[in-house]
């Protein structure tokens, strides 16, 4: 299938044309035609399967069609709420790429920054407005917002806006929301409180659901590795010491780990920085934009920012430390493998986290294959064994695993 069959009117084509696309995803095949028949839609997917472009592309088409039959002002028809600065700002320059020959306006605001850029262009006019819970608020506290005209509402990540604590918010936005509207609803994970506030703010609506939220991109290559806590640092210099890596996104569980993991980068000659809810809006960015654009080889990130990372061609993401909720871990490793690309995942799993894996082995129901072929190789069921003499860790004895792959620095990661 190619754009042209889901009836997209002929700038949003051209657009995708010059973004280099030409077959929508499977979740995009879906829920394009029913977002252009103004239907409502539950969406449950998982990260990296478009489902940017499967809310945005039919938003522009709808509003630029409306558009051509109204006078006036531009006035804020369609709003998307989204959980992180990073993943408001990727759906602003989604809409930017495909509607730049459109004429419509759309603005992304958010907290951590001067309201006063943000405010200057509300009083300019918008048409789409991308936000953050918090800062939304803030603005229609102050007048600066009405969400009277809205005829199209956008709730992304919805699971994990549950989990940032934004439920009470998001209740909040809702209640000043036109009754006669359409709602786009979409959840990676279904959880039963996300389940009831999808069925309180849907009616009627089309289910769309692409891949099974307990499973992984196929494409991913996956691999664990068994690893003293106090060994991680090294092993992950002896992993990064292969010129084939051009692109890596190691994840932390807490903004001081993220920031350690950096200063050991940087002592060892290796350019990295992090991005954690500590940093400056402004840092955080930066930072990313490095990384989009080839100039940063390491980023660092905690969970916060783990949806809002959408980076072309990533070779590599590696769990520093594994997460503790399992459904997070499908999430980190989304960010390489995305719309069909391959990708690889490694994990470094201490004895303190034994149980974090077996969570995620359950969920994604598969062993991840361990790797045993490097220098710091614990066995789950073996003390290391320690040459006093250098200091460095011998690999310890291990047992035979059906699923053991070897690895070495020179392997290629992104061929």
């Amino acid at each position: 299938m190619l754009f042209e069959d889901l009836q997209l009117i002929e700038p949003l084509l051209k657009a995708l044309k010059s973004e280099g696309y030409t077959h929508p995803t499977p979740i995009q095949q879906q829920a394009i035609p029913l977002v252009l028949n103004r239907k409502d839609l539950l969406g449950c997917a998982q990260t990296g399967t478009g489902k940017t472009a499967a809310f945005a592309l039919p938003i522009l088409q709808i509003l630029h069609q409306e558009k051509s039959l109204q006078r006036g002002p531009h006035q804020i028809k369609a709003l998307v709420l989204t959980p992180t600065r990073e993943l408001a700002i990727q759906i602003e320059e989604s809409f930017k790429a495909y509607g730049k020959n459109l004429g419509l306006k759309h603005l992304v605001v958010f907290g951590g920054v001067s309201q006063v850029p943000q405010v200057n262009a509300l009083r300019n006019g918008v048409d789409i407005l991308i936000a953050t819970p918090g800062r939304l608020l803030d603005l229609m506290n102050q007048r600066y917002i009405t969400l009277q005209h809205i005829n199209m509402f956008v709730l992304d990540e919805a699971d994990r806006m549950l989990d940032m604590g934004f439920i009470h918010d998001i209740k909040k936005v809702i209640a000043k929301l036109p009754a006669k509207r359409q709602t786009l609803f979409f959840s990676a994970t279904m959880p039963p409180e996300i389940a009831k506030l999808s069925s309180s703010i849907l009616n009627n609506p089309s289910r769309v659901e692409v891949t099974p939220v307990s499973s992984t991109v196929e494409k991913i290559e996956q691999g664990i590795f068994h690893v003293g806590k106090n060994d991680k640092p090294a092993l992950l210099l002896h992993v990064l010491d292969d010129e084939a890596i051009k692109s890596v996104l190691i994840f932390t569980r807490t903004k001081h780990g993220a920031d350690k993991v950096v200063k050991h980068l940087n002592r060892s000659n290796i350019q990295a920085e992090a991005i954690h809810g500590n940093k400056s809006q402004n840092a955080r960015q930066r930072a990313l934009t490095m990384f989009k654009n080839g100039q940063l080889k390491v980023l660092v990130a905690t969970d916060i920012a783990a949806r809002g990372i959408d980076v072309d061609d990533l070779s590599l993401v590696i769990n520093f430390e594994l997460p503790n909720v399992p459904e997070t871990y499908v999430h980190r490793i989304g960010r390489t493998g995305r719309a069909g690309a391959s990708g690889v995942a490694l994990s470094f799993c201490d004895a303190e986290e034994k149980a974090f894996l077996k969570d995620i082995q359950k969920l994604i129901a598969r062993n991840l294959p361990v790797i045993v072929d490097h220098p710091y190789h614990l066995s789950p069921s073996s003390k290391p064994v320690v040459n006093t003499n250098s200091g460095m860790r011998k690999p310890a004895a291990h047992q035979s695993y059906r699923t053991e792959r070897r690895w070495t620095p020179n392997r290629r990661v992104n061929s």
